[in-house]
């Protein structure tokens, strides 16, 4: 029943910390190697991440606070798709987003090549805003240099991003100087100062960030990639990737064969090894190859502790399809992590095992201590989104507490509480629209699955239930989880469409036209929502001002049809929570007397609530 509070006091956490932090020095004077040196290693997930308020960053469409780096059509060469029209340039921030800039190519190919500017001096300009959110944990979706307007196929891992940064130009020259099979050689560019800048301005605010790596692929422009496609079985990089066979040179045909990720051929996978009994959507055994690990853990060692230093690092990572990984290879990985900073967090991306209806269970990852300490819930998010939104696949509240029952049943309880609570992300719907459909989760969630599915401004029942969702995510078990634009008011159906640039306040938008693969005249508004706004930062303060949200155990009062009530509570604290999820007004009995943390109204005996309306009521 996550009743169960944490027993270690401050002072034996310091303890712990200090011991481990001077056991990793001692360590670094001996020199470093492929495998992380055999330690203690802190397998508790890190207490900071239960109080987390996660802000989701997908850097190219957050804000462009450098236009004098925007990317080139030289840039993003290599990028998908490959042939692009010779009067590419850049998009306007501001412009419908349906408006098709090419029309000789099909609309979402030209969605795809789409760049709008965005960049890390655009997040340093935003970090007042995102402080004054309440936010206090960034989640940067991939940095590293890349073609994509994505990053999940990097040129680059140990550098950030050439567009990211203030001399694109200059850091290629850099980039060309150095041998990147060799950390030795290594240097900062701009845009690797400018990110390390960021980490600092956010250290600042109290706010901590992770970054997003894929160990499973690289992109067709990776060095090692392109260096193996020239010289075949010779290259030294030939262990790299999982080839199936090299191009005899001495027959007319090309030989060459390997797998991408997901059959994309433009993704190349890592070379797994020792692997054994690998199914899609379960955990297996096996590693990546000893030269291909040595490189990700240098890349791990270079952001986590630039020049040696942990207090300038990032606070962790969050690792895309994780599961398509070996086990061997994240209990290693954990390990050198851990030996680095003790409080790094390790967030794994674990989600379909059976697409639609069939989500991933967790519990291999996160339950041993010895894997990932957390990952993206969306087994949480799914059944929430049933019984808010009332999708086809709503069961009452009955329905959804035996859901969350079972979602958490033998998760340890502090990693319960420290579950990344998710809503919307750069994979999925955006919150709004997800809840304007009544689709199954993901599924048939835009307009090339199905020309019906609705794109365009949501009606107002879709509004607030998207308020009762975001009151339960802030009240309930897990750390919430924000994707940026999603507190501006912006709707947008599956990635691409989750992907628009950011809605911010000030800018002025062309209307927003009706998807095409629909037509029409029909045309939108689009501004910031300041009403959803100011919710989002109330939301965000009750929960950070009654740390019971953080750390509480949880009780069921009431799962009936609609109505559903549970309580939150610690040694310090009794906040009871009530949501009538349906479209009556319903009286109901107080459980306990108390005040209203939404109106500050004292309730006793009982209350109506209003359709579509929560009640937090904190018990004297």
């Amino acid at each position: 029943m996550l009743n169960e509070k944490l027993k270690m006091k401050k002072s034996d956490v310091m303890k712990q910390y200090n011991f481990i932090i001077i056991l990793w020095v001692v360590i670094s004077f001996l020199g470093c190697s492929t495998k992380p040196q055999e330690q203690e290693v802190n397998k508790e997930v890190p207490e900071w991440a239960q109080t987390a308020i996660w802000y989701q960053i997908f850097v190219e469409r957050f804000y462009n606070g450098d236009p004098t780096n925007d990317p080139t059509l030289e840039s993003i060469k290599g990028s998908w798709p490959q042939e692009k029209p010779d009067r590419w340039k850049v998009s306007e921030w501001t412009s419908d987003w349906y408006t098709n800039e090419y029309p000789e190519y099909p609309f979402y190919t030209t969605v795809q090549m789409r760049r709008y500017g965005g960049d890390l001096q655009g997040v340093i300009d935003k970090l007042d805003y995102i402080e004054g959110l309440g936010v206090n944990a960034l989640y940067l979706n991939p940095v590293n240099d890349s073609p994509s307007m994505h990053k999940y196929d990097p040129r680059n891992y140990h550098h950030i991003d050439i567009n990211f940064g203030p001399d694109p130009a200059g850091d290629l020259k850099i980039m060309e100087s150095e041998n990147p099979n060799d950390p030795t050689t290594w240097k900062w560019t701009s845009a690797d100062k400018l990110f390390l800048q960021l980490v600092k301005e956010a250290k600042k605010r109290g706010i901590r960030i992770i970054m997003d790596y894929s160990w499973n692929h690289t992109g067709a422009e990776f060095w090692a990639w392109k260096d193996l496609v020239k010289n075949q079985e010779k290259s030294e990089f030939s262990n790299w990737y999982m080839v199936n066979s090299f191009d005899n040179p001495d027959t007319p045909e090309n030989e060459f064969d390997y797998i991408g990720w997901a059959g994309v051929d433009y993704l190349p996978e890592l070379k797994k090894v020792d692997v054994i009994n690998r199914v899609h959507g379960k955990p297996y055994e096996g590693n990546i190859h000893p030269d291909v690990k040595e490189h990700i853990y240098a890349v791990t060692r270079r952001w986590m502790a630039p020049e040696g230093k942990v207090g300038e690092g990032i606070d962790g990572f969050r690792l895309d399809v994780a599961d398509q990984i070996p086990m061997g290879f994240w209990r290693e990985y954990r390990e050198l992590v851990r030996s680095i900073n003790p409080e790094a967090l390790l967030v794994g991306e674990i989600w379909w095992e059976s697409w639609p209806d069939q989500l991933m269970d967790p519990r291999p990852y996160v339950n041993d201590g010895n894997v990932f300490d957390i990952v993206m819930h969306y087994q949480q998010y799914k059944p929430a989104r049933a019984f808010f939104a009332k999708t086809v696949e709503y069961h009452g509240a009955e329905g959804f507490k035996y859901s969350l029952d079972s979602v958490f049943n033998g998760i340890p309880d502090i990693t319960a509480r420290s579950m990344m609570h998710m809503s919307s992300s750069h994979d999925a719907p955006r919150l709004l629209t997800s809840f304007y459909n009544k689709n199954k989760y993901k599924h048939l969630a835009k307009p090339t699955d199905d020309a019906n599915y609705k794109t365009g401004k949501p009606d107002a029942e879709a509004y607030e239930r998207v308020k009762l969702y975001l009151a339960h995510q802030f009240t309930f078990i897990g750390a919430p989880q924000i994707w940026a634009g999603d507190e501006m008011g912006m709707w947008g159906a599956d990635d691409p469409d989750c992907r628009k640039p950011l809605w911010w306040d000030g800018l002025s938008f062309a209307d927003e036209s009706t998807n095409p693969i629909v037509g029409g005249k029909e045309t939108f508004p689009v501004a910031f929502n300041q009403d959803l706004n100011d919710f989002y930062k109330k939301m965000i303060a009750i929960r950070k001002n009654n740390l019971v949200f953080s750390n509480g155990g949880l009780e069921y009062l009431k799962a009936e049809g609609d109505i559903l009530v549970y309580r939150r509570s610690n040694d310090d604290s009794v906040i009871d929570v009530y949501f009538n999820n349906g479209n009556q007004p319903i009286e109901i009995d107080v459980y306990m007397e108390g005040k209203s943390l939404i109106t500050e109204k004292e309730y006793t005996e009982s209350m109506v609530l209003e359709p579509l309306s929560f009640e937090i009521i904190k018990i004297k």
